[in-house]
């Protein structure tokens, strides 16, 4: 049986709408381009292989946060700043959309157990805003610097975003991870 999912423009005006009210109106941070951001995340994450899209140099695809930091020294440039802006958002969703796969993330055979989410992906977003990147401009560096800043504020944010989407699918969840 084939599964229709919803197309890419579709999902991206839901999580706008989502995401715009969870931080304007609930949290009262009215940054624009910061939402879109977040709203460009949560589509983009909808599929399995955008979260782990991270490869070591064999090709293994990186699950936890402690191989990516690893990951990301042995790369430099542009590369280096990907594989940064990816751990920030990695840690930025598990922690803000479902928190309670955290304890898996974090099981005890994990390298990751020992990892302190929040710094970390505070610390990931920051470096990614201070190594220039040859195709974007400087207001995507100050993006992921106030995702550096406000990292629990995006936390925040993003539990209330998955609350509202609950509420919208009567209870039920959207089928993210696909």
């Amino acid at each position: 049986m084939k599964v229709n999912h919803p197309k890419p423009a579709v999902l991206r005006r839901f999580f706008a709408g989502l995401t715009e009210n969870a931080f304007h109106a609930r949290l009262g941070l009215a940054d624009p381009p910061l939402t879109d951001y977040l709203t460009d995340m949560l589509v983009r994450f909808i599929r399995s292989d955008a979260i782990y899209r991270i490869r070591d140099v064999h090709g293994r695809k990186l699950a936890e946060v402690a191989e990516m930091l690893i990951e990301a020294e042995l790369r430099v440039g542009t590369a280096r700043r990907e594989v940064h802006r990816h751990i920030g958002d990695f840690i930025l969703f598990w922690t803000g959309v479902y928190p309670d796969a955290l304890c898996c993330l974090k099981g005890p055979q994990s390298k990751d157990r020992f990892l302190d989410y929040c710094s970390q992906g505070k610390r990931a977003y920051y470096i990614a805003s201070t190594i220039a990147s040859d195709n974007s401009d400087d207001a995507d560096s100050e993006v992921l610097g106030r995702l550096s800043n406000q990292f629990e504020i995006c936390i925040q944010g993003l539990t209330e975003v998955r609350r509202e989407w609950e509420r919208n699918e009567g209870g039920g969840q959207l089928p993210l991870l696909i």
